[in-house]
């Protein structure tokens, strides 16, 4: 694998303090987050957030309402068919189970569960008339930028934090320009991982850039603490990073 699979720092982190300005909708049946530019607008263009584990909450909806602040049209999509995990579970909490068969046991977050939910989502997107779609993905969520960047998906550019579960062959397919913010700690996406995920970019030709923050850890972008000073400055560089990586591929 490019990364492994979610683990228990995948839901351990903090919460932000804020007040989200976006607008909650429903989109054949999937819950979701819009976040409106309103002075500055990126004619034409959205992004697709695909957050980790935690989903909808008030850490991603904020972060959603800074890339709209930014010009981005930006739809948050609940990938979890209602089953978010709560922030910071006990640690023997079960991630792989409720991952392959969901809290209540009927209710998977597998490939084939949450593809489609994808697909529909894009779909939306495409249909109130935006030509270019970006996504930016969190640990969970990565993996689904790079398996809807293959040719004819409906991705074009793709930023992602601390990624998890991506398969090499699903970094292998992307058919645009690419970029990881990395954490100096993190077993799921370690030194190995990145230096392998480095020699499958090249080999696609697209444009791809990897960031690594020291000093953090596995969910910083997301979950980190605004009060630790490194934490917070390496979050707020890992949102200007996927601004400007944007700014110069989707636009």
């Amino acid at each position: 694998m490019a990364s492994y699979p979610p683990a228990a720092c995948c839901t351990i982190g903090v919460k932000h303090n804020g007040d989200p300005t976006g607008n909650s909708l429903t989109i054949e049946s999937i819950q979701a987050y819009e976040a409106v530019p309103k002075d500055k607008v990126h004619k034409d263009v959205a992004i697709l957030f695909l957050p980790d584990v935690i989903g909808i909450w008030q850490n991603s909806q904020l972060l959603a309402d800074q890339f709209a602040a930014n010009g981005y049209y930006t739809l948050i999509i609940d990938l979890f068919n209602g089953d978010p995990v709560k922030l910071n579970r006990a640690p023997d909490f079960d991630l792989m189970g409720w991952l392959t068969k969901g809290s209540d046991g009927n209710n998977p977050h597998t490939v084939e569960a949450v593809d489609p939910i994808v697909e529909k989502s894009i779909a939306y997107l495409q249909n109130k008339g935006y030509s270019k779609i970006g996504a930016v993905g969190y640990c969970f969520g990565a993996k689904y930028v790079a398996r809807f960047m293959a040719e004819g998906k409906g991705i074009g550019v793709g930023y992602v934090a601390h990624p998890s579960f991506v398969d090499e062959a699903e970094l292998l397919a992307i058919k645009g320009p690419w970029s990881i913010a990395a954490a100096q700690t993190d077993s799921i996406f370690p030194a190995e991982n990145r230096h392998k995920s480095e020699e499958i970019l090249i080999k696609t030709g697209q444009p791809f850039q990897i960031n690594l923050y020291s000093g953090v850890e596995h969910g910083f972008s997301i979950r980190g603490d605004p009060n630790i000073k490194i934490q917070k400055f390496s979050k707020e560089q890992a949102f200007y990073q996927a601004v400007s990586w944007l700014d110069e591929f989707l636009i």
